[in-house]
């Protein structure tokens, strides 16, 4: 595994102009990606997949599995392929896993395959609290024991025992955990059903592909679903493609709506960013959704002073999306009038916006879930330390409407979830560089 990079980019700003333009294409999904390749644990033959983005995370999931005693082999441009005969042992790496939330996708499948798993609580950004209860009371209502021991947590069956099919309701909607359990049922005994699951297109993606290899799958992408647990999968020749990565596709657009003029982001899916398409028509966005891409033309003719003002609260999928809140924040500093952003999913994600006042930006904190933004308000260069991925994506935006240079430093987060972000800026016409430390 390559090491943290301590990489910072230097970003020369357009000082508020709308000069962005060109096609920019969008990766596979490192939401479907993650629970797909944590999925490859169910079969009894290779599990391969397509379209896979390189990322930081795709890497340290890679290494999670080969850790484990599985073979990762690399078979062709963004395909891999994965078998897991071999696997020997049910611990996760505590190194990768604790700078990895998404690790926790592996111990669903690992303990309902080998009747143990062993893991550390698992890292990731820092926003908020992020407790795994939803997990292990889950497991525990399938028949499992759970230790803690020197920091790890030891889950378990009991001896020539499977995992058992139950009910479960999941106390608020979460995404990792929906897939997280649901892959662990596919090889329990009996039925399990999943009550207030996560409706995230992800989720009915990597079931239906499941489905196809001999799961039995009812309900995925619906509040409640049905798994009737039986033996290990058989993939065959078929291949997984993972789907355009959403949040991406909603960055990309809302970075158009503030610094594009004719910009058209590509190989995505319009309908799983609706809601964020929606609220930048109402606001006055000339938005135009195609079949596989959603365009921006003719912004640079608006000034900013006519796009009205809006409100947004975050919500689970279909609403609006906690991981395009950050970016939605900067575009707000350009609308005219007050807009109220609503944080509701996690409580510490709004504490970036310190920094977005140091530029210039005019936003009040009322609570540590809501901040008032006014504007327009010309953004001016700053060096700045983004606090988790969505965030530091977020700084980008800010650096490029700004005025003058900006420096970004720590890049450890934002090659996590976007995929050669200088190269594929750059191309659309940012003026933006990598400087290797």
């Amino acid at each position: 595994m390559k090491g943290e990079t301590k990489d910072k980019f230097i970003i020369k700003g357009l000082g508020g102009k709308k000069s962005l333009g060109g096609k920019i294409a969008v990766s596979g999904a490192k939401n479907a990606v993650l629970p797909a390749l944590a999925s490859s644990i169910l079969f009894k033959d290779k599990f391969c997949i397509s379209n896979v983005p390189d990322l930081k995370d795709v890497e340290s999931i890679n290494m999670l599995l080969e850790k484990l005693g599985a073979t990762v082999e690399k078979i062709g441009k963004k395909k891999y392929c994965v078998k897991t005969d071999k696997v020997k042992s049910t611990t996760l790496d505590e190194e990768i896993s604790k700078k990895m939330r998404g690790s926790i996708a592996l111990t669903g499948p690992i303990l309902a395959r080998y009747g143990k798993v062993s893991f550390p609580h698992p890292g990731g950004c820092v926003i908020g609290e992020r407790p795994i209860d939803i997990y292990l009371n889950a497991f525990e209502k399938m028949g499992a024991q759970i230790k803690e021991k020197d920091e790890m947590y030891i889950i378990s069956v009991a001896k020539g025992k499977k995992l058992k099919g139950a009910e479960i309701f999941f106390p608020k909607m979460s995404h990792v955990a929906t897939e997280t359990i649901m892959l662990a049922a596919v090889l329990a005994k009996g039925k399990t059903t999943l009550k207030n699951c996560a409706l995230e297109p992800e989720i009915k993606d990597i079931a239906d592909f499941l489905n196809s290899c001999g799961a039995k799958i009812k309900g995925a992408g619906t509040p409640t679903i049905e798994i009737i647990g039986g033996a290990l999968l058989k993939a065959g020749e078929k291949v997984y493609k993972t789907l355009p990565d959403r949040i991406e596709a909603g960055s990309f657009l809302i970075l158009g709506a503030v610094a594009g003029d004719n910009l058209e982001i590509t190989d995505c899916s319009p309908e799983h960013i609706k809601v964020l398409i929606n609220v930048l028509k109402d606001s006055g966005v000339p938005v135009i959704e195609k079949r596989n891409s959603v365009a921006i033309v003719g912004n640079g003719k608006i000034k900013n002073k006519d796009f009205k003002c809006i409100d947004i609260k975050t919500h689970e999928y279909p609403g609006f999306p906690t991981d395009l809140q950050s970016p939605m924040a900067i575009y707000l500093t350009q609308v005219s009038g007050e807009s109220l952003l609503f944080e509701t999913i996690f409580e510490g994600r709004l504490n970036y916006t310190n920094d977005l006042v140091e530029m210039g930006a005019n936003i009040t904190m009322w609570d540590p879930h809501r901040v008032m933004i006014k504007g327009p308000k010309q953004l001016k260069g700053k060096e700045l330390v983004g606090p988790d991925l969505r965030a530091e994506f977020a700084f980008f935006m800010a650096a490029i409407v700004a005025k003058g240079e900006s420096v970004i430093n720590n890049t450890r987060y934002i090659d996590r979830g976007y995929e050669r972000i200088e190269e594929r800026l750059s191309e659309i016409g940012v003026d933006i560089k990598r400087i290797k430390i």
